[in-house]
């Protein structure tokens, strides 16, 4: 599968084999420190929970359209940025278990069983996608001063054109570009740029 399309032929060639092996490795290290097996019942970041519900849903739909060589490479993304996030918590790696068990049903039955979890990885539910992890209640916004992007700034995507340009006098960034100047005049164009004509 980690070869390509099912379907399709492919030459032999064990460095498919060891790419395998690594990300296994590296899945499996996620669960396993130099303490031993550890699964934190902290509650999720809602970097974490983006990280996992993206996997859930190409995934799923990969599933549903049998390529089975991509679920592979969204797995390794999902290990990576777990890895990144220092992640070991119980809310993200069950479903995540699950998600690999067709992929990898021995190491997921394992890692479900060391988990806690007494019936087989392969009767738990499927995870259910929630968009809602997906959306972004930021914008970083470039800040131009007369055309040319100095620094930027994330704030609420409810902010209107009062508050981005209040925010954006508040940063200490901006009196450095005004050097004491006053703007001839503020362009906001919420959701994408602030630009400040001095």
């Amino acid at each position: 599968m980690f070869l390509g399309p099912v379907e399709m032929h492919k030459p032999w060639n064990t460095q498919g084999i060891d790419g395998v092996s690594k990300f296994l490795k590296k899945y499996w290290r996620l669960f396993y420190t130099n303490e031993g097996f550890q699964l934190s019942k902290q509650a999720p970041t809602k970097e974490e929970l983006k990280v996992l519900h993206t996997c859930i849903k190409n995934v799923t739909e990969d599933i549903e359209k049998l390529s089975l060589n991509t679920c592979v490479s969204h797995f390794m993304i999902c290990v990576n940025e777990l890895t990144k996030l220092g992640c070991s918590k119980k809310e993200i790696l069950e479903p995540f278990i699950i998600l690999t068990s067709c992929h990898a049903p021995h190491i997921s039955e394992a890692l479900w069983q060391k988990a806690g979890n007494s019936k087989s990885v392969h009767e738990a539910e499927w995870p259910i996608f929630n968009e809602e992890y997906l959306t972004e209640d930021e914008i970083e916004y470039p800040v131009s001063f007369n055309g040319k992007m100095r620094f930027k700034i994330s704030l609420p995507k409810t902010a209107d054109k009062s508050d981005i340009e209040k925010a954006v006098f508040k940063d200490k960034r901006c009196a450095k570009y005004l050097d004491g100047n006053k703007p001839k005049k503020v362009i906001i164009i919420p959701g994408r740029i602030v630009n400040i004509v001095v």
